[in-house]
């Protein structure tokens, strides 16, 4: 069965689902790389602040050009990733070193729960490359 779906869900889900794909294969291979450059970002503000901006202009670029609530599971899915890049970014701009680390090392347990996250993203790329395969733009 084919699902028809506007053309930037279906770009979207085929994009951000191999970049999801493709972070969590990399995470799974070089864990303790990741882990070190991870603790090395939260700690170093200018970094940190680097990363939110980047963050923060794509995350708003996909809420403003797809924020899509209706239509489906997919593009739901999609809106909710450029959402969450959103909060994320919002969290590496206003958190100092001390309340990032905190947060993202201390609260998320990163190191602990490293193959959960990893998993997470395996698994949301699996599910946006489906859909995004699975359907045609209208």
């Amino acid at each position: 069965m084919v699902f028809v779906m506007s053309p930037r869900t279906t770009f979207l889900s085929r994009l951000i689902g191999l970049y999801c794909i493709l972070v969590s294969l990399y995470m799974v291979t070089h864990k303790q790389v990741t882990v070190e450059m991870v603790t090395a970002l939260v700690h170093a503000q200018p970094a940190l602040f680097a990363v939110g901006l980047m963050g923060m202009t794509i995350g708003l670029a996909m809420v403003l050009g797809h924020n899509v609530w209706s239509g489906g599971t997919l593009p739901v899915v999609v809106t909710l990733v450029g959402w969450t890049a959103v909060a994320k970014s919002l969290l590496c701009l206003f958190l100092s070193p001390e309340a990032a680390s905190e947060f993202f090392l201390g609260w998320c347990r990163y190191e602990q729960l490293f193959f959960l996250y990893a998993g997470i993203s395996l698994l949301l790329g699996i599910y946006l490359i489906y859909g995004g395969l699975r359907s045609t733009a209208r």
